[in-house]
């Protein structure tokens, strides 16, 4: 069992000395930064469902990456709420949290690689039987093959040497392929880069380049405006025209298979006046370019690319292959599963079925969470301290088995704590966390004390130490399982029914519970056993905190 402590105790700190790092990850409590608690609301009337509470998070994730805020953690807890935290930040950098996601349809009048001066054109792709112009294609037709591929993340066309996306009477809208990349969906906007005159939106599209940082728009543009914007992997950047279609007007969005083909896609529905505004836009996009070949599009014409616009970024733009596509549209693209899940929760979810109101928000500053650190380590080695006083006076050598419990405990929750912040779990380490730390050590302790007290008993009855360690074992062993359920019990619905640092609190309560069966299992009791098997505690010398019996024990020291 030692051997076991010792092999685990190892394997731990080799993670964390090869880890990214070899010191916890320290929530906003103790580092500085803001935490926002939102609750979900649903609009309509329609019930808030787990797609757009995942939908919300992945959005606010995108505007908190692109407020440059790094480390922030966005969770869901419970059926309504979204806890952001984000160690550093400012309340200001958060401050967009809750309003609702832009998401729109905008035709490209220029598009480019990023830092090029015109845009190059992109291979010709081979033609399909359904990408022939019709003079307004039925609300569903045949589906149309292209050669493009979209990547996991689900992400912008680029001009690099790809097929072209395109949009057919089948409704297929092919996005082309572009590699994840963060979206920047807040930031400082850039002068014209929003703006009712095409002119002075022309100027600032030649002058702008996509790896600036922020986004042209700051996330937040005006409908009626041209707007600059970049593909979210910082590769194409983009002239859009007037939003000629709003995310609100999306009636919903399936990923969905080919039986026939196996091939998977997203089948696009629109409600109220969406289906007649998306056809005057494919209208309008294919007219500009019937092959979707022309790399020298330009205003007021523009270009045969369709931009869906996520809060400032460009999610895809598709080309269209008919003259005006009426009814659903699909979307195709040799997807995966996963892929087409992806799009069609960007399209479902993209401008959000629900509203975000915000609860709470906590700013602590940098000097206040290291404050906070201090002080609460200053308790815990109080705490600490003070029992292990306790257990050297008044369990003498046996304190020390105590004392080297509680270390081997602390080393190995140290470790965890560590491996866990900066795994894909992105734990932190908060204030409560670290009271519920202080207040194991109590719950650590009372298991010492229950087996020494039972070792005592069995030595008052007359028998050796080598032998009560033993014989005491099975009772300490029920009492002590029994009172560390309980704490975990308390500990799991603590962590299930709260919110927020409570559940800090809970988590490190429980972690701290789960390390003390396996200290006292595997360390404590073995190490007892090594001692007992001592001449000096097997008689229940007085300096061990034994105690020797009345009678049985002295008489068979004196025989021995």
């Amino acid at each position: 069992m030692l051997a076991l402590v010792a092999g685990v105790l190892v394997a731990l700190y080799l993670g964390v000395f090869f880890g990214p790092s070899t010191t916890p990850r320290l929530g906003l409590d103790l580092r500085g930064g803001t935490q926002v608690i939102l609750q979900a609301t649903p609009l309509h009337h329609t019930p808030l469902t787990k797609g757009a509470l995942d939908q919300a998070v992945n959005i606010i994730r995108n505007r908190v990456d692109g407020a440059g805020v790094a480390g922030a953690t966005i969770n869901t807890q419970g059926k309504d709420t979204i806890i952001v935290s984000a160690p550093g930040a400012n309340g200001k950098q958060l401050e967009r949290l809750d309003q609702t996601a832009l998401l729109r349809f905008r035709q490209a009048l220029l598009w480019s690689p990023n830092g090029a001066v015109a845009p190059s054109p992109p291979p010709s792709t081979s033609p399909s039987a359904s990408a022939k112009a019709t003079a307004k294609p039925k609300p569903t037709a045949k589906k149309t093959t292209s050669h493009d591929r979209l990547p996991a993340a689900l992400l912008a066309a680029s001009a690099s040497p790809t097929p072209t996306p395109s949009t057919s009477p089948t409704a297929a809208t092919s996005p082309s392929p572009s590699p994840s990349g963060s979206s920047d969906a807040a930031g400082t906007p850039v002068p014209n880069a929003d703006t009712a005159d095409l002119n002075a939106a022309i100027q600032a599209y030649a002058s702008y380049n996509c790896t600036q940082g922020a986004s042209p728009t700051g996330g937040n543009d005006d409908p009626n405006h041209y707007i600059v914007a970049c593909s979210k992997d910082k590769a194409t950047k983009y002239l859009l025209d007037k939003a000629a279609v709003q995310g609100t007007e999306i009636g919903g969005a399936d990923a969905t298979i080919d039986p026939q083909t196996n091939e998977w896609f997203v089948q696009l529905h629109w409600k109220g006046s969406g289906q007649d505004h998306w056809f005057n836009l494919t209208k309008k996009a294919y007219e500009a370019d019937p092959t979707g070949q022309n790399p020298q599009c330009a205003p007021p014409t523009g270009c045969n690319r369709i931009a869906v616009v996520l809060d400032g970024a460009v999610e895809s733009a598709p080309v269209s292959q008919a003259d005006g596509i009426a009814g659903d549209t699909r979307i195709t693209g040799q997807f995966s599963q996963d892929e087409a899940n992806a799009l069609a929760n960007v399209l479902k979810y993209g401008a959000l079925p629900l509203k975000l109101e915000k609860l709470d928000t906590t700013t602590v500053s940098a000097t206040l969470g290291s404050a906070q650190l201090r002080g609460g380590l200053i308790a815990g080695i109080i705490g600490l301290g003070l029992v292990i006083l306790y257990s050297l006076l008044y369990y003498r050598a046996l304190g020390f088995v105590t004392v080297a419990s509680l270390a081997l405990s602390g080393a190995m929750l140290y470790a965890v704590t560590t491996l866990l912040g900066h795994s894909s779990l992105g734990y932190t380490l908060s204030l409560p966390g670290i009271a519920g730390f202080i207040v194991a050590v109590g719950i650590t302790a009372d298991s010492f004390v229950v087996y020494f007290e039972r070792i005592r008993d069995e030595v008052r009855e007359g028998k050796r130490m080598r032998s009560a360690v033993e014989r005491a074992w099975p009772r300490a062993r029920r009492t002590i399982i029994s009172a560390d359920a309980v704490s975990l019990l308390a500990a799991v619905v603590l962590y299930l029914v709260s919110i927020g640092d409570v559940r800090g609190f809970a988590f490190t309560l429980g972690m701290s519970t789960l390390s003390d069966l396996f200290i006292v299992f595997c360390f404590t009791k073995p190490l007892l056993a090594v001692m007992a098997r001592r001449r000096a505690f097997d008689l229940g010398a007085g300096w061990t905190g034994i105690g020797r019996a009345r009678s049985g024990a002295i008489l068979e020291a004196r025989e021995a």
